[in-house]
């Protein structure tokens, strides 16, 4: 190559460099100066919408203002199609992978079996996700392709009656929202469904008149967060919520816990405001107390990039456009109980050890209840329990378990009183005239009634060595437990009246208490008819001292002798005292106790009663345990026999102090056999009842007819 040549080439190279440079700068000035503005508005454009804002849960504190539940932040996975850009399916498909590799459930409520062959599930789905799908399906003129409402009907029916009706094929439908939804037909048939079924959520969601995110999975754990960031899902977000926290290990069975809307209630619920993805209440006071502690949720007008990160809102609420009021999400109050949850500690411990000490292999369960002289629960245990805050991981192990953890057994549990039915048939014996305080009866053993002396009933005093009581006041045949003195009073009264007195003590009946209960049952013709059992007049005598068909709950064991000892006021239980605003405020409620009934009672009829339990713990069987107690108890204690089973269930129940009574105890021991272990695990609880001001920081059983 020659000069020239070489000088020409070196032009060219240099003009073509110059051509791009003004073509570049020219871009530049495109970008910045001519069309500047317009650039910046699209990378900045910004989608506006309207989301629902689930208010703040409120806060369960015991009576002193210990904080039982309360709330933290967590993370769940939200979805918006419009963020996704007719990229959905795959969006989705990454998710579900994802989703399945770190063991994340999701949201499904599609009644369509997860395998193929593919079925209907309307034999097992609620109405609510029944109704949902025939809602679409009449939209997308799909109905032919479902059972008739008769169908559903029928197939409901006969699985309700264990026969195990054939489930109708879902197959042609399936088919239908495969081109639907347009699912690739690479997928597998397991991983169609799952889409599928993602998709169909997101459907239900669009068909609402306010919008609602669909919340795809709750509470995930950071390795799941990590994938799901780094893979960078459109209109996948992370959204920080709220979880209910346990303070306490204590109370699981009182205080209940929170989860999502299950399929059916969604109308319910909406009706009432909530979203679709709101928390609410089950059991214990989570859900009686649900009102209060919910709040109100808001709207909020919040603005995205087209990659659905919000760039805007966190505060523009909406406005309501008839009122003017800003609907700001409204927390929910905060409900204090009167639990004492230092008392329940003591009492679930004493409880347990006490149960757990038991040589036999028989005992299953138990349950004590403390309340205060206007039906205020103080304490009340179920043994075994179980920890609120591993609830759901550990739920099939308690839901398998034989001595069936998750019964609330203080409220739930039913059981024969035994011997601690005897005030009730000697108050009202005392009330009607059949017996006077010092009227005396003998016992020798025997009670004359039937014709055969083999059939005679005796006292337990007889049974165990043949022995008798000889004499006894009502006083004396409540210290001694007198199966005798009870019968003849009993058969006297007869079983009208002693139905009445049971029902006016609130034995059998509805105590008010605001969580889940039984109302057990009184013994008498009705209830036998009612259970298929032949009556007779001779039941009385056993009904007189606790046996029989007679079942109550520990609550109404306690709030009996609460009546007892205030002198006649039937009060209902309650857990609730008070409710304060979200910021505390004020207080917005305050429980005022109920009375249920009056029993106008002799002073000196009720005294003569009490002093027979007084005299209990001072010169009867229970003496020695409560020796050392400084305030005077009293008790009473009973045994009784369950069906087939080779102990007695156990029972105690006191007041105390005896002379200005402030709590009443009731504990039950199933197939504890021996009462000497409930007259220990009363006096560890009320020593440190009576040991810590009234629970407040500063911040021998007698045998029966049938032992």
């Amino acid at each position: 190559m020659d000069g020239k040549q070489f000088q020409r080439r070196v032009r060219s190279i240099v003009l073509l460099l110059c051509v791009i440079l003004f073509a570049f700068a020219w871009v530049l000035y495109d970008l910045q100066y001519v069309h500047g503005a317009e650039y910046l508005e699209q990378s900045q454009r910004r989608i506006a919408r309207t989301e629902t804002v689930e208010a703040a849960r409120g806060e369960i504190l015991d009576r002193y203002g210990r904080v039982l539940v309360t709330n933290q932040e967590s993370y769940n996975v939200s979805l918006d199609t419009s963020f996704m850009n007719g990229e959905e399916n795959a969006i989705l498909t990454q998710l579900l992978a994802i989703s399945r590799e770190e063991g994340v459930a999701w949201t499904d409520t599609l009644p369509i079996s997860d395998t193929a062959p593919f079925v209907f599930t309307f034999d097992t789905a609620s109405s609510g996700a029944v109704s949902n799908l025939q809602r679409l399906a009449e939209d997308r003129d799909w109905s032919a392709l479902l059972p008739t409402a008769e169908e559903v009907d029928a197939i409901r029916e006969t699985a309700q009656a264990g026969a195990g009706a054939p489930r109708p094929s879902a197959q042609a439908l399936m088919e239908e929202l495969w081109v639907y939804y347009e699912i690739d037909s690479a997928l597998s048939d397991t991983e169609a469904r799952d889409l599928i079924g993602v998709r169909y959520e997101l459907t239900l969601r669009s068909r609402e008149i306010t919008y609602t995110a669909y919340v795809f999975a709750q509470d995930v754990q950071m390795p799941f967060i990590v994938k799901v960031t780094e893979a960078g899902l459109a209109g996948v977000s992370i959204d920080t919520t709220s979880t209910r926290v346990y303070n306490t290990p204590y109370a699981a069975h009182v205080l209940g816990r929170v989860t999502g809307i299950y399929s059916g209630e969604e109308d319910y619920y909406q009706d009432l405001g909530y979203s679709l993805d709101a928390k609410v209440g089950r059991g214990g006071v989570e859900q009686a107390f649900e009102p209060y502690l919910h709040g109100t949720p808001g709207r909020r007008s919040i603005e995205t990039d087209d990659q659905g990160k919000v760039v805007s809102g966190d505060e523009n609420w909406a406005v309501d456009e008839a009122t003017g009021e800003v609907l700001a999400p409204d927390p929910g109050d905060n409900v204090v109980l009167t639990l004492d949850i230092k008392l329940q500690e003591v009492v679930e411990r004493a409880l347990a050890n006490g149960i757990e000490g038991l040589a036999s292999e028989d005992t299953r369960g138990g349950a004590a209840v403390v309340v205060d002289m206007t039906g205020g629960v103080l304490a009340s245990a179920s043994y075994p329990t179980y920890d609120l805050a591993t609830y759901g991981q550990n739920y099939n192990t308690l839901a398998d378990d034989p001595l069936s953890p998750l019964l609330n057994r203080a409220t739930q549990g039913a059981y024969p009183p035994g011997s601690t039915f005897k005030m009730v048939t000697a108050l009202g014996a005392l009330e009607e005239g059949i017996i006077t305080p010092t009227s005396i009866y003998r016992c020798t053993g025997r009670y004359t009634f039937y014709p055969n002396p083999s059939d005679q009933p005796m006292c337990w005093i007889y049974r165990q060595n043949r022995g008798i009581h000889g004499n006894q006041n009502v006083t004396q045949a409540i210290m001694n437990s007198c199966n005798i003195f009870f019968y003849d009073a009993g058969r006297r009264l007869g079983i009208d009246k002693l139905r009445e007195y049971a029902a006016a003590f609130g034995l059998g009946e509805p105590t008010g208490i605001e969580i889940a209960e039984s109302t057990g049952r009184m013994a008498g013709p009705e209830t036998s008819a009612a259970l298929g059992q032949e009556w007779h007049e001779g039941n009385i005598m056993s009904i007189s001292i606790g046996q029989e068909n007679s079942q109550f709950t520990p609550l109404q064991l306690a709030n009996y002798v609460a009546t007892l000892a205030n002198g006649g006021t039937h009060y209902a239980a309650h857990l609730l005292k008070e409710v304060k605003s979200s910021d505390y405020s004020e207080v917005t409620y305050q429980y005022e106790p109920q009375v249920l009934n009056e029993l106008d009672l002799d002073p000196e009829n009720l005294s003569a009663v009490t002093e027979g339990m007084l005299l209990m713990t001072t010169e009867g069987s229970a003496r020695s345990y409560f020796a050392n107690l400084d305030i005077p108890v009293a008790a009473k204690s009973g045994s009784a026999q369950v069906s087939s089973a080779p102990e007695s269930n156990s029972l105690f129940v006191c007041f105390a102090p005896y002379d200005d009574p402030e709590i009443a105890l009731a504990i039950v021991v199933e197939r504890g056999g021996s009462g000497s272990l409930l007259s220990s695990i009363a006096v560890e609880i009320l020593e440190y009842y009576f040991s810590s001001g009234g629970g407040m920081e500063t911040v021998t059983q007698e045998n029966t007819l049938l032992r």
